[in-house]
């Protein structure tokens, strides 16, 4: 049966294998897709080495959550029609996916890591505002998020241009994400603004 898949669908965790013996999952969500994750009625499970950008022989079906909780730094879900454990071992390896339209609204200075990329980030230069880059990826180093930022300029055309290196390689930096450093995020803008200095 073929399903409508939705254009927002965000990859929240893996599943890591089944939990107790009536079909349920466990599942090891990303950094801050805990939440997303046991507020949905609904996940998308995909097949492992299947792509989402080429649209091709991509297995991704939709299932309804009848119960899910944190388990330790882990959450555990029961979907419809999985009834046994043998049936639920087959999905290790699988990713979850919600769409983004579905996450809870997130708390004052919290933020879904799929909304930080793409944001420009502005550091300091000798006291004033100047791009540093592009966020291209948000991880997780155990204590605190991570931006990972492609480095660039305005070019005249108004666009991103990145910044290369002598040997023709785009440039990056890592950038802690606290409020020590970044201080003002405008998702509306897509502007996160940083005592960062711009030249490190």
């Amino acid at each position: 049966m073929e399903h409508q898949v939705p254009h927002d669908l965000v990859e929240l965790g893996r599943v890591t294998g089944a939990y107790g013996i009536r079909g349920w999952l466990k599942v090891q969500p990303h950094a801050t897709g805990g939440a997303a994750l046991l507020s949905a009625r609904q996940w998308w499970l995909k097949e492992p080495g299947s792509s989402l950008e080429t649209g091709l022989s991509v297995s991704l079906a939709p299932f309804s959550v009848q119960a899910s909780r944190p388990q330790g730094s882990t959450v555990v879900a029961q979907l419809q029609g999985l009834a046994d454990r043998n049936r639920a071992e087959t999905f290790k390896g699988f990713t979850i996916w919600v769409p983004r339209s579905q996450f809870p609204q997130a708390d004052d200075d919290e933020y879904y890591w799929v909304d930080l990329v793409g944001c420009s980030l502005y550091g300091q230069n000798n006291g004033v505002s100047e791009l540093i880059g592009l966020v291209r990826e948000v991880s997780d180093n155990g204590a605190h998020a991570v931006l990972h930022v492609e480095r660039g300029n305005v070019s005249d055309q108004g666009g991103f241009q990145p910044v290369l290196s002598p040997k023709g390689q785009l440039q990056h930096v890592l950038v802690p994400f606290v409020k020590a450093h970044v201080h003002t995020v405008d998702l509306a803008a897509r502007r996160l603004d940083s005592n960062w200095p711009v030249e490190l």
